[in-house]
């Protein structure tokens, strides 16, 4: 497993852990995170930390204050965007009060 990963695993579980419970459903864990900053780690070379408005069913994500992080051959791109929708199709793994990939 790479070290990046561990790290997202390892802080989802004390986040879990710290809500008292090691034993929600998926939705239930997003639903708690409403008004929370989360980092998204999206299928392609992106992620995202922001503050979760809302999704549906299908884990389609609306986020507000969004730091968009592109991981390029030429380096690390940050963008900020003030909201944005992503598809939960794209969606590969959520942090919970994650602050973004590591330097």
């Amino acid at each position: 497993l790479p070290h990046s990963l561990y790290v997202c695993f390892r802080s989802l579980w004390y986040t879990m852990e710290s809500m008292g419970s090691t034993h929600l459903l998926p939705l239930e864990l997003i639903d708690k995170c409403i008004g929370s900053r989360i980092h998204i780690i999206m299928k392609n070379d992106k992620e995202m930390v922001g503050t979760l408005l809302g999704f549906d069913g299908y884990v389609n994500m609306v986020l507000v204050d969004v730091t968009e992080f592109e991981f390029t051959a030429q380096g690390k791109r940050i963008t900020k965007l003030s909201h944005i929708l992503l598809s939960g199709s794209h969606i590969a793994m959520m942090v919970p009060g994650g602050e973004g990939p590591e330097v």
